[in-house]
């Protein structure tokens, strides 16, 4: 794949998953744009960066993107794992207003740009929780289902127009995000053996898959739900 002349913008890219895209769009020769609330010592010189954080004013960023988009990666999450008589209000506002009102904002003002391209990719991050029932995850799962309801929609308000809006669903991956959930040899044993492939995702397995849907080579593909979770979203092996 070669993004040579593409300008993609990864909201959330100082770690994680949205860091491995980062460094992978920019090796396919991208112009990458990143929003973030802190830089990464890890990106390219030529990243092209905007300190913002989605849940405050986001004003600058119509002015931050260039004329042209040809695809965005909200990258942006959390992981709120409560016994559901303990969550609060703000426990399940905040999972709503990080993971779906941020990503319906970013969306709404880097539209212009993503029209002008004439046919760009979106990409959302959901989880296996929003549709494989957990115990402790209802504050999480609830919004990363609204977050698949919301990218199901714009795909079929968008497609008439040539934008393509995807959704990509992991497990449990190795990053500073769930750090808490692998900060053992025992736990990360205990998370590798509930997936049927035996170990947990690294973000290279989740960013390849984002990278494939902002190609033109799945340019037939749009408002789907694909899981990135080693088989336990879908299979029952014991």
């Amino acid at each position: 794949m070669n993004f040579e002349g593409k300008n993609i913008l990864v909201v959330g890219g100082s770690s994680g998953i949205g860091l491995s895209l980062v460094k992978l769009l920019h090796e396919q020769k991208a112009n990458v744009y990143v929003i973030s609330r802190s830089v990464s010592d890890h990106w390219p010189a030529d990243v092209h960066y905007l300190e913002a954080n989605v849940t405050g004013n986001i004003d600058a960023v119509e002015m931050f993107l260039p004329q042209q988009l040809h695809g965005l990666v909200y990258s942006v999450g959390s992981i709120t794992l409560k016994p559901f008589n303990r969550l609060t209000t703000d426990d399940f506002l905040n999972d709503f207003q990080l993971n779906v009102l941020g990503a319906a904002r970013i969306i709404q003002k880097a539209l212009k740009s993503i029209k002008n391209a004439a046919g760009s990719s979106i990409v959302l991050i959901s989880s296996v929780a929003a549709k494989t029932g957990m115990p402790y995850h209802a504050s999480i799962a609830a919004a990363k289902g609204a977050v698949e309801g919301l990218a199901i929609s714009l795909a079929a308000e968008l497609s008439s127009q040539q934008i393509r809006v995807n959704v990509v669903a992991p497990s449990l991956t190795d990053t500073p995000l769930a750090q808490s959930l692998l900060s053992s040899p025992e736990k990360r044993e205990a998370s590798a053996k509930r997936h049927p492939l035996a170990k947990v995702g690294q973000p290279e397995d989740i960013s390849r898959l984002i990278t494939f849907l902002l190609s033109e080579e799945s340019n037939w593909i749009t408002g789907q739900v694909i899981g990135v979770d080693g088989g336990l979203g879908k299979l029952k092996t014991s």
